[in-house]
């Protein structure tokens, strides 16, 4: 397939930067346990599976010896089996026993909730809590279903505010299981903690003590992880005996264009766009296929994009074989999707990460990733839905225009030849933990034996905020809730309700935006797209989280502009050295959209209209460092040069951040400016896009030596004369990347470099 992709390019259009070919292997099979009922060994060799792999048993026994476990291997490694073996066994051997299912999308657990079903074992009553759920299904699964498949949301909103209806399901609970638990990561990783410990909270005032079972993509320290993520300690299994047929994996980088961008840079060709050629190849050869592309927009784009092409290679009766999948869909056509992508009714699908870790689709010849996910360990998540059952398949990441694309498909070694990251949440955060506190309170009310549970220390300190601001009351027998209302918690960490977007002349509910995000993508004026039709704002209501659009078709597209000032409120971390000073703390971002811009679809400005959103204020933690005036005027760059280079650097720093941390560059945020009010220096941070912080700026605090030099080579290296989206411009700078000094922005990082910025601090001074 891949010699089919490059046989019609010319030399001129040469995209591939190297492959990897990813050996396969051979399976290794083991007994079942003796544990497990005859009727459940039956149903599953009736299935197919006549044997378990060697690293499926082990996690199975663990579990069932009542020892908390997390299996940590690859996609399509047979995860699921380690844990239906001991949640179905318990449930046959007591009809009394039940088990929770935890996974991220609605979409595994349908999947999952298949899977059971056709086994028809007998006794087995499983059945999905989630939003879609009507209520007299409910109160059904309530009262009688023992395996229920759900997911953080739910357990949060609708379970343990009504624990008392649940009670007999929490006191029988024996196994909770959580599926691709990587996934919990940052401010959403750090809820989902808490709302663990909440269950388990609430399991042990009712007389339970459930097991966990945790199920991973491969990552770095899983027992640490998923032990911060439970609670309590947990036993890897990082062992893989499936088989895997071979892989090929090519690192491509789209061809440069004749056009033109901001400040005269040269454009390549958009990854989407090149995803969308290659996908309509793959689809004429008639290979099933995946692309992954980073937004819903993005989805939709390609594969309108793709049906053009198949449409004018002649191949236009294959077109009604690619649609677009991403999350804001509305449930039924969500379901539809994935029903014709099982069934192969769809040959191309352009999804965003809702079918990362969604259906079990099987026979799948391709996947390929349009940009760089966010994490190692959703490249590879995402790579595994190609080439499932064992057969060979082909891989393809196309590069963004973006630093940290063009830095890993010029440096194989960093997807290739290292470990991926591990999990970073932190369920201390005081803006994380004190919502989760009145949360609990209102369940129950807290005794002084829950501080333990919930943070010892730190729980103290938040409680006692919480009494000072009258949110709980402290009583000699714990805290209680004071409010007659339930707490309004958002364990995403939106910021707010979603945005209903409704088209104006039907009043139909085309989808949803999150409302942190809706003033930069919904507001008046902005081309919105729904299952390739495009409609534009009419009108953005925040207060009832409504967007009004209407049907239209430009020839433009739309892009928010904004500005952002940060004010330093506590630094938590100082080294000053040789005139350069490293910091981490606390800081207050202030935000405000303020225009968009509309452009072609080549890319030509057409216009900027104003806009009036409101402010934002988040307080959150950052790293930044501070350059003594001196030391930059012995660089010998003129002082009209210094706005730019801290510009240039901190769009590289956060376009590489990603390498080290497991976020991507929308979970961060950065400012620089050549004289802070608060440092008196030039200064250049790099904060964190939520509330309190999610660990990102912390962990890039730890390794800023290598994150530094892995930026300052990712800039060197780049082909441009004077920056470009690959190296030094961002999509998100509210700037328009102006001012931008690529070879100031070397020297800048060369500073902070030789003063000795250590490759790893100690966890001390990393908070």
């Amino acid at each position: 397939m891949l010699s089919v992709l490059l046989s019609g390019r010319s030399p001129q259009d040469a995209s591939l930067c190297h492959v990897e070919r990813v050996p396969g292997q051979s399976e290794l099979l083991d007994d079942w346990p003796s544990w497990v009922p005859e009727q459940l060994v039956s149903a599953l060799g009736v299935s197919g599976l006549s044997a378990p792999w060697p690293h499926q048993v082990e996690a199975a026994d663990l579990a069932w010896s009542g020892r908390s476990v997390v299996i940590a291997t690859g996609t399509s490694t047979g995860k699921s089996l380690a844990y239906q073996l001991p949640a179905l066994s318990a449930v046959l051997c007591d009809d009394r026993a039940r088990t929770l299912y935890l996974s991220p999308t609605k979409a595994l657990a349908a999947d999952q909730l298949r899977a059971i079903n056709s086994l028809g074992v007998s006794g087995v009553r499983a059945a999905t809590l989630d939003g879609d759920t009507p209520i007299d299904d409910r109160d059904w699964i309530r009262q009688h279903a023992n395996v229920v498949l759900s997911n953080p949301d739910m357990i949060h909103r609708a379970v343990l505010p009504q624990h008392a209806r649940w009670a007999s399901f929490l006191r029988r609970l024996r196994f909770v299981v959580i599926d691709e638990c990587h996934h919990y990561r940052g401010m959403f990783g750090s809820h989902v903690s808490l709302v663990l410990r909440r269950l388990r909270r609430l399991c042990t005032a009712y007389g339970s003590s459930p097991v966990f079972v945790l199920a991973s993509a491969t990552s770095r320290a899983p027992a640490e992880s998923a032990s911060r993520l439970v609670g309590l300690p947990v036993v890897a299994v990082e062992s893989d005996s499936a088989p895997r047929g071979r892989r090929t994996f090519a690192l491509w980088e789209p061809p440069l264009t004749p056009l033109r961008g901001e400040n005269n840079a040269p454009i390549r060709r958009a990854a989407g766009a090149e995803a969308a050629r290659l996908l309509s190849d793959l689809v004429i050869e008639g290979a099933r296929t995946l692309v992954f592309v980073r937004s819903r927009r993005g989805a939709e784009l390609t594969a309108l994009t793709a049906r053009r092409h198949l449409r004018e290679a002649g191949a236009g009766e294959l077109a009604h074989k690619v649609a677009a999948y991403r999350a804001g869909f509305l449930a039924e056509e969500r379901r539809a999707l994935e029903a014709d992508l099982t069934a192969g009714r769809l040959l191309g699908v352009a999804s965003t990460n809702a079918l990362e870790l969604g259906v079990d689709i099987a026979g799948l010849d391709a996947v390929i990733l349009a940009g760089y996910p966010g994490t190692l360990a959703s490249l590879w998540q995402q790579a595994g839905r190609a080439g499932r059952r064992g057969q060979e398949s082909l891989v393809i990441f196309v590069a963004r225009d973006d630093p940290l694309d063009t830095y890993l498909v010029h440096h194989p070694e960093a997807i290739f030849g290292t470990s991926i990251e591990a999990t970073v949440t932190d369920p201390t955060n005081p803006y994380v933990l004190g919502p989760q506190l009145c949360c609990a309170a209102a369940e129950r009310a807290l005794s002084q034996a829950d501080v333990e549970l919930f943070g010892g220390p730190a729980a103290e300190s938040v409680l006692a905020e919480l009494v000072t601001r009258g949110l709980l009351r402290r009583r000699p027998s714990g805290w209680y809730w004071t409010d007659r209302n339930w707490p309004q918690t958002d364990i995403r960490g939106a910021g707010g309700q979603p945005v209903a977007v409704v088209e104006a002349v039907s009043g139909s509910l085309l989808g949803t935006v999150d409302h942190a995000t809706a003033p930069a993508t919904v507001h008046p004026g902005a081309v919105y797209l729904h299952q390739g039709k495009s409609f534009v704002v009419d009108d953005l209501d925040l207060d009832r989280a409504s967007a009004v659009v209407h049907a239209e078709d430009p020839d433009w597209t739309t892009n928010a502009r904004d500005v952002t000032d940060i004010a330093v409120l506590e630094v938590e971390h100082s080294r000053y050295r040789d005139g350069v000073g490293i910091h981490f703390g606390a800081v207050e971002v202030s935000n405000q959209v303020i225009s968009y811009q509309r452009r072609r679809l080549s890319g030509e400005i057409l216009d900027e209209v104003p806009l009036d959103m409101p402010l934002n204020r988040l307080i959150t933690k950052a790293v930044w460092y501070t350059l003594d005036d001196a030391l930059w005027l012995d660089t010998g760059l003129a002082e009209a040069d210094l706005p730019g280079s801290l510009h240039a650097a901190e769009h590289a720093a956060i376009g590489l951040l990603p390498l080290f941390a497991t976020c991507d560059r929308w979970d961060i945020g950065g400012v620089s400016t050549a004289q802070h009010a608060d440092t008196g220096r030039p200064t250049v941070f790099v904060y964190d896009g939520h509330p309190g912080g999610a660990g990102f700026a912390a962990h890039g605090h730890l390794v800023l030596g290598q994150w530094l030099a892995a930026t300052r080579e990712a800039i060197s290296n780049c082909e441009c004369n004077h920056g470009c989206p690959s190296c030094i411009q961002s999509p998100k700078c509210g700037n328009g990347n102006n001012p931008l000094d690529k070879r100031g922005a070397l020297s800048v990082l060369s500073l902070v470099l030789e003063s000795g910025a250590p490759a790893e601090a100690s966890p001390a001074s990393g908070g």
